[in-house]
C-alpha cells in the first residue's frame, strides 16, 4: 500500500465511524481533472477532502477545484497523516 493509499484508508475509517456520506470520484479521463479524492455531505455541509502523503503538494488543478468549492460555500481540506486529527476535530465539532 502506498503512503497516500494509507492516508485514504485512514480517511475512509474516520468517515465511516462518523457515518458521513461520501464518494470517491473516478476521473480517469471521463471527468474533470483536479476533483478531490473524497466528496462528502455531513449535517447539511458539503465537504471535500484531498489526500496527500508526507509533504505531497496539491496540483494547480486541485487548488482550483478546492478554491471553487470554498467559494461556493463548501469546506475543503488537504489531508495527510500529520493533520488527520484536525479533520476529525472538524467533523466532531459540527
Amino acid at each position: 500500500m502506498t503512503p497516500e493509499a494509507k492516508v485514504k484508508a485512514a480517511v475512509k475509517r474516520m468517515l465511516a465511524i462518523r457515518r458521513v456520506y461520501y464518494f470517491c470520484p473516478a476521473t480517469g479521463g471521463y471527468g474533470r481533472s483536479g476533483i478531490p479524492d473524497f466528496v462528502c455531505c455531513y449535517k447539511e455541509l458539503f465537504i471535500a477532502l484531498e489526500c496527500k502523503a508526507g509533504k505531497g503538494k496539491t496540483t494547480a488543478l486541485q487548488d482550483r477545484e478546492l478554491a471553487m468549492i470554498v467559494n461556493a460555500g463548501g469546506r475543503a481540506f488537504v489531508v495527510n497523516e500529520d493533520n488527520l486529527h484536525v479533520v476529525e476535530h472538524f467533523f466532531d465539532s459540527i
